[in-house]
This record gives structure tokens, sequence and C-alpha cells, in this order.
């Protein structure tokens, strides 16, 4: 039976509404799409409810209109602002000997309750990147071996309370209910970049219309991910600030000209802000100047990010531009001589059917992202944001997931590892509380041959 999804991409130039079906083998096929400018959000934040609700409104009517559907919840992009990333592990005892999916979920749920997650902070995503059986590293999909222990390292993404809750304000006041949250650069990851790239290490970067955001993929998940409050828009504001013309006349500008290869000498006249009537003449190689300037610096910016992660030297496959942004003429031969010897390429989002031409192109990676999530084209194994436990085509336990977000909720996660101790370690610390208590009764018994002694001497 097939199933109809909402995906909507949520941006600071663009809102993007996309209705898909999904068959029972997991095909897509794209229904309808609606693309309409934003309102009401700036870098990556919602900064008015009631205008944000009114553009998604627009772009979900929009997507339904084409496709004939009424859907009433969708899967939605969060942006990389204010978003916080930590590392933590786990490790359990398998009673079995053999691993179940409720023991995956077990080391994945400690690994969770392990991290030091800030109170205002709720989490997006738990995503593992290594799982350990007994002795051996990396292995891809744990379930169903053999094995007396089984640990993970994750990588765990947050965000600010508010932030997210705003996001799900101004989703609902379209009319719309939020059914999954997924980082923006997760999704274009999804929809952008191939298997042989995820192995060998690859860096993509969404170069968006106020922000550029960027994950590290490295073997078996996302390892490193982080936010810069720049984009295209940037380059309109420099060209507006530095011949002091009209915001919309540098857009053209930026849109018509802009090109970081070898300038012309060519002139091209543009008004001045308050007085629009009096024209000035502007040489396209200061124009080129300003917008390469801007580019090189934000490159260099995202270079230095990739220093920070430590994972320089794992990224095998690249670095892979999309959004926007990267649509700008020259951005790839700026990119490969910023980032030096690593590879760089464009990437636009991957065939699916019904993929209309309107929305072929990179500013769309992040949307064609949701719609794959959706089929589950995720990660192996992750918590979501909603703390269910996904896995490949199926969600685990839904009442396990119910009864894991109540806890977090109440505070009440320690549960999580107390149902580690009673039934991996019940054993053993009952053997370490005898020897505890053992112990405590050697020294009592020591201490009270020492004070008989001194009492006889003295």
């Amino acid at each position: 039976m097939s199933k109809t999804i909402l995906a909507i991409d949520i941006g600071s130039t663009k809102i993007c509404a996309v209705t898909a079906q999904i068959n029972e083998e997991n095909s897509l096929t794209l229904t309808g799409a609606g693309v309409v400018k934003s309102q009401g959000i700036k870098k990556g934040s919602i900064t008015n409810i009631e205008l944000a609700s009114k553009s998604i409104k627009k772009a979900v009517e929009d997507a339904k209109r084409v496709s004939g559907s009424s859907i009433k919840s969708a899967i939605v992009s969060i942006s990389g602002a204010y978003t916080k990333s930590s590392n933590s592990k786990a490790i359990v005892n398998i009673q079995t000997k053999e691993i179940s999916l409720k023991d995956i979920q077990r080391v994945m749920k400690t690994s969770l309750y392990n991290a030091n997650i800030p109170n205002e902070h709720e989490v997006l995503h738990v995503l593992p990147y290594n799982f350990k059986v007994d002795e051996q590293d990396f292995i891809e999909d744990p379930l169903g071996m053999n094995a007396s222990r089984l640990e993970v390292d994750t990588h765990i993404i947050t965000t600010q309370k508010s932030n997210l809750n705003n996001l799900k304000k101004a989703v609902n006041g379209a009319g719309i209910e939020v059914e999954n949250v997924v980082l923006n650069s997760y999704a274009s990851s999804i929809s952008t970049l191939n298997d042989d790239e995820k192995e060998l290490g690859v860096v993509l970067i969404d170069m968006g219309g106020h922000t550029s955001n960027m994950v590290i993929h490295s073997g078996n998940g996302i390892r490193y991910n982080d936010f810069l409050g720049v984009g295209s828009y940037h380059v309109t504001n420099d060209i507006s600030m530095a011949f002091h013309t009209p915001l919309s006349m540098a857009e053209n500008v930026k849109i018509n000209y802009a090109s970081l290869l070898e300038p012309t000498d060519a002139l091209i006249e543009l008004p001045v802000i308050g007085d629009e009537a009096n024209k000035q003449e502007v040489s396209l190689e200061i124009v080129h100047n300003v917008i390469y300037a801007r580019v090189e610096e934000t490159l260099m910016i995202l270079a230095q990010f990739i220093e920070n992660s430590g994972l320089k030297e794992q990224i095998g496959a690249g670095i892979v531009l999309t959004g926007g942004f990267s649509k700008m003429e020259g951005i790839k031969e700026l990119a490969s001589a910023t980032f030096g010897s690593i590879p760089v390429r464009l990437a636009k989002p991957v065939e699916i059917d019904g993929l209309f031409d309107g929305i072929k192109t990179p500013e769309f990676s992040t949307v064609i992202g949701l719609v794959k999530y959706s089929s589950c084209a995720y990660t192996p194994y992750e918590i979501d944001v909603n703390k269910v436990v996904r896995h490949g085509t199926e969600i685990s336990n839904e009442n396990t997931a119910i009864n894991f977000k109540k806890e977090q909720e109440h505070h009440v996660v320690p549960s999580v590892a107390d149902e580690v101790i009673q039934e991996d370690e019940k054993p053993q610390m009952v053997q370490i509380e005898k020897e505890v208590q053992k112990n405590k009764n050697d020294e009592a018994g020591a201490l009270k041959k020492f004070m008989n002694w001194a009492t006889q001497l003295f």
C-alpha cells in the first residue's frame, strides 16, 4: 500500500514543499511541489512566527494543489543555527550471545544517557558511527552477530529547545503537524552523496542564501557538523554597500554578472539609493573584486572548520558543494584553490521519479533529502527527534520509543541505565556489593585490633 508524504524545507530565502508517494518497495515518486519566498526567517531561525506560517502555508497549498493531496503532517528541515554536537559511547553485555534489535536499541539509548546534553537543548539526531562487537571495530551492522559485548560510538546533534519549538509553531500555524525534524545538511547529504564517498570520507557543504551548513561523513556515519551564518545574500549586501545601490539592483547584478573567473573591464549602470534617477557607471572588474573577496573569505572559514574537526586526514573522497550559492560561476575552481589538494565537486539532488525540472538544481538538495529520509534512506541506525530508534526500512517498537520519550520529559532517563544493569550487570553488581561489604568488615576488624593494642600499650 502506497503512502503520501509531505516534506518542507524551511530556508532563509525560500520555502519549498514537496509531496511524494512511497510504494511498498520504498520506491519514490514526486507528485507536487511549491516554492515561495521566505518571510519571518533569518539566518536559519524563525524571527516572526506569523509571517513564517503564511509562507509555509502558501508553499504547502501549492504543492497540494499540484498533487491533489490532503496530507496534514510533514517532515521538516531545521537549520544548523543554534545547534551543538558531541560524541558519546556506551557498552552493554549480550546475555543471549546473539545481538538483537533490542540490544542495539539499548546500547544507543545508553550512549544518549551518557551524553552531557544541556538542559536548554533538545536532541535532533543520535547517529552511530562505530559499532564494536567484542574486540572487532567498525561493524557495519551488528544485528544477528554472535557476541558477549556490544559497544557504540555516537555523534549527537542537538538544538536549542526554543529554536525547535518556534519552528514547530510556525509549521503548526500553517495547519500542518510536524511528523519529524531533520538537520538540513544531513538531508542534503542523503540526496547528494554516494556510498563510495561516504565510505572514503567526504565533506558536504550546503551553501544557501543566508547560511552555509557542513557535515563530515566518514566510514559508517556522520562524524562532524558545523554552521556558518554566511550565504549568497551577503554577496548581494556587499554589492549594495560597495556601490550604494538598492538591494534589488544588487541582486540583479549578482544573478547576471557574478563570476569568480577572470573579470572583464565592461561598464554597467547602477542607480543610487535614494536617488534612483541618478545613474552611476561601475566597472565589472570592481564588481568581480567585491564578490571574489566575500566568497574567498567564506571558503577560508569553511576550510578552517574542516581543520578544527580533526578529520581532515579521513576525507578521501573530497568536498561536495551544493545549495544555491554553489551555482556561482567559478566557485569550484576557487574552492579547489582554497581547500588545497582536496578534490571538489558540485552536486545537485539525485534523480527520482517525477522530479520536476524546476527542482533539479542544487538549491533543492535539502527537500529531496527529506523525501528520501521518509523512505528510510538514513543511516543504518539512529535515534530521531521523536526518540524513535530507526533501523533500515523499519521503525523499532513504537511503545519503546514513546516510553523513552516520556522518561526524557520527566527526567527519569536513569531508567535506561537501570535497564542495562538489571538485564546485564545485576549478578556483577551483587558480587561487587558483597566484596565492598567484606572489605568494610575487614577494615572494621583491623581497626578494632589496633585500638586494643594501643590501649594495652598505654
